[in-house]
């Protein structure tokens, strides 16, 4: 459906959204992920007005990512700024799927893109979780999870599983926590090294934590629908 200026209305992107992730409604999310998903759609809307392309939308966030663990690198209240770019690419990385949606420009090499630059982004925050001291048996660790967790929902969405993408650990949710998180530890710095640490190590074992629960979620769903 569109609005009265011709632009799609949140129902019609809801539906073809719904129509690229096995048939999940996005009104049926958890709250963060569905108030994500509306903001994303907002801001969505003017970029494909001015013909913006979902593919430099998805460069520009993987540079971001990058970016990440080099400033946390510079240690002390540098922190705070990583985790606001955390959140900067997070919403670029939605951005770009909404606006392909809303410019009809989804492609199957995009989509396939797209999942390969949200890990590779996602290695690069908990990365700069280690520079800021957390130990790094949890970060890898966590980045295994990370990695187990998608690629079970990708396989799960293949073979037309539509609750896969109802966890406690989506994206959205590990964004925030990765953004609270390094912005606590870079104002943990002021206090002492140590106590940023501590604060990084936190955030990622919140991280773990949520992350173990989504997993066995979507494992569940998969057991469900499937066996």
């Amino acid at each position: 459906m569109a609005d009265s200026g011709g632009r799609i209305d949140w129902a019609g992107y809801a539906t073809r959204w719904k129509a690229l992730h096995a048939g999940y409604d996005p009104d049926a999310a958890n709250l963060p992920v569905r108030a994500w998903l509306k903001l994303t759609y907002q801001m969505a809307r003017g970029l494909a007005r001015l013909g913006a392309s979902p593919a430099l939308v998805t460069i520009i966030g993987l540079v971001v990512c990058l970016f990440v663990p080099a400033i946390a690198a510079q240690r002390g209240a540098w922190a705070i700024l990583s985790g606001g770019l955390v959140l900067v690419a997070g919403i670029l990385d939605g951005l770009d799927g909404a606006i392909a949606v809303l410019s009809r420009r989804v492609t199957r090499f995009g989509y396939v893109y797209d999942g390969v630059v949200d890990r590779v982004g996602e290695a690069a925050w908990l990365l700069a979780f280690w520079v800021v001291g957390t130990p790094g048996w949890l970060v890898a660790i966590t980045v295994c999870l990370v990695l187990l967790h998608e690629y079970l929902r990708m396989r799960a969405v293949a073979a037309g599983v539509a609750s896969a993408a109802a966890t406690l650990a989506e994206r959205p949710i590990r964004v925030l926590i990765c953004a609270l998180g390094l912005a606590l530890a870079g104002a943990s710095g002021f206090v002492s090294g140590a106590l940023a640490a501590g604060a990084g190590t936190l955030a990622v074992a919140i991280w773990l934590l949520l992350g173990a629960v989504g997993f066995l979620q979507l494992f569940a769903a998969v057991q469900r629908d499937l066996g």
